[in-house]
């Protein structure tokens, strides 16, 4: 039986039409926007300088593409967006729709998240569903998937807070902003620190520094249960780090090389 769904909280969904639509966000964002053809995509905007700007889940329509964006950034985004339409035949706009999502089955106007198969699937409404009852958070825990505002900063490189295992960057589409610093990480340098899930105990808000041994591992994101997950420089990585009154420790299976299942 299909899961009717629920409501996702701070999300918000906007409407990109217009003939230019997918040319015009192609030059723009990490993934390869003629993939909206096959399915949902997941991408980011970046800086010139290759940091990440934003993220949201893409849907394409027969005349738009839909945008599935964190409530809090989807306006200054959209803005951006817009300053980079030109003379393109390209519409933005907030669109009257509310983000459902569920586990199980897809019903009918549903579609699985592009990132990752733990997430479920996703729709678009005209009504919002019934309050949350999932715990997302323990999902995105449990398989290194990073949140908007939390573990997705504008400090972040994507391929740190592993784009390319959630589907969100695409290397052979050619450029966009942001193109050549990603393309060198990916291609001329060894990732020396990016999300790892750790142990817990005891409670430290988002953001607060983790130490060891007086040295600075990363700082600690999402916190469910007694797994968190940390932005983390790999060789810090070890027993007896401290984030606040919260104690980490390393988890086996995920630890200093980021192995998320």
């Amino acid at each position: 039986m299909t899961d009717a769904g629920e409501a996702a909280p701070g999300r918000a969904v906007w409407r990109i039409g217009g003939a230019d639509r997918i040319a015009f966000l192609q030059g723009i964002v990490s993934a390869d926007v003629r993939a909206l053809a096959r399915g949902p995509v997941y991408a980011a905007i970046l800086t010139p300088q290759g940091k990440y700007l934003a993220d949201f889940l893409m849907v394409g329509a027969d005349d738009a593409i839909w945008v599935d964006i964190d409530a809090a950034i989807a306006e200054p985004t959209m803005r951006r967006l817009m300053l980079y339409r030109l003379r393109a035949d390209v519409t933005i706009e907030p669109a009257a729709r509310h983000v459902v999502r569920g586990l199980g089955a897809a019903p009918p106007d549903g579609w699985a998240d592009p990132r990752h198969p733990a997430l479920g699937w996703r729709a678009l409404r005209a009504a919002p569903g019934p309050e949350a009852r999932i715990d997302w958070d323990a999902i995105r825990v449990r398989h290194g998937i990073p949140e908007t505002g939390i573990e997705l900063t504008s400090e972040t490189y994507i391929l740190e807070a592993g784009f390319e295992r959630l589907h969100g960057v695409d290397f052979r589409k050619g450029c966009y902003v942001g193109q050549e610093v990603t393309a060198r990480m990916k291609h001329k340098t060894e990732l020396k620190k990016g999300l790892v899930r750790l142990a817990i105990s005891g409670t430290a808000p988002p953001g607060t520094p983790i130490l060891r041994e007086g040295r600075e591992v990363g700082t600690l994101g999402t916190v469910a249960g007694d797994r968190a997950l940390a932005f983390a420089r790999f060789d810090r990585v070890g027993p007896g780090m401290e984030a606040g009154a919260a104690r980490l420790e390393p988890e086996p299976g995920s630890g200093a090389l980021g192995v998320f299942d």
